[in-house]
């Protein structure tokens, strides 16, 4: 899993909030050069489009189009929720970031839980469930909870990419086509 650098993934991702809650489809193409996330909704329209390559995020949403230099003071700035964008990637792959702290692990010590200390209040992550996808384990479904924040992510298909310099991404691939 660690040398999973690049992939693709697609699921649903479900926000609640005390003034919100709402749930979408999610697409994420996720490289070290560059992250292209779309959340749509149940028919295919684009709710919110978020792309970052060479230090540049852009986010779409309601018709607007925002940059930045960082996804997550984007994402804080337009929609007042505070995602944790940047420890999502390794998350989604189960591996923990420098500011998690494992609070529980399974017999095949892959995270059950853990809390991240980055921001405060922290993150909570429980990773509920784990599958088999292009030969790696890899979360099934993630819940994150943070104050009165709660995300809920289930991963339906997801993908190992060989590195960007070595395969040609169409715009149009078919894990997207499948949204």
């Amino acid at each position: 899993m660690q040398q999973a650098s690049a992939w693709e993934m697609q699921g649903k991702l479900a926000v609640r909030t005390p003034e919100d809650r709402f749930s979408t489809n999610l697409y994420w193409l996720h490289s070290p050069e560059r992250d292209e996330l779309k959340l749509t909704t149940m028919l295919g329209t684009t709710v919110l489009s978020l792309s970052s390559q060479a230090g540049l995020v852009t986010l779409e949403v309601d018709g607007n189009t925002y940059q930045d230099t960082d996804a997550q003071r984007l994402l804080t700035r337009v929609s007042g929720w505070s995602i944790p964008i940047d420890s999502l990637p390794l998350w989604i792959t189960g591996q923990l970031t420098a500011d998690d702290k494992l609070i529980s692990s399974d017999s095949q010590q892959r995270p059950i839980k853990l809390i991240n200390a980055e921001q405060f209040p922290p993150w909570e992550v429980e990773f509920n469930s784990w599958q088999t996808q292009s030969g790696a384990e890899v979360p099934r479904l993630l819940e994150l909870q943070r104050d009165k924040v709660r995300l809920k992510l289930q991963l339906n298909q997801w993908q190992a990419l060989a590195p960007e310099s070595q395969v040609i991404i169409k715009p149009n691939s078919d894990i997207e086509n499948s949204l």
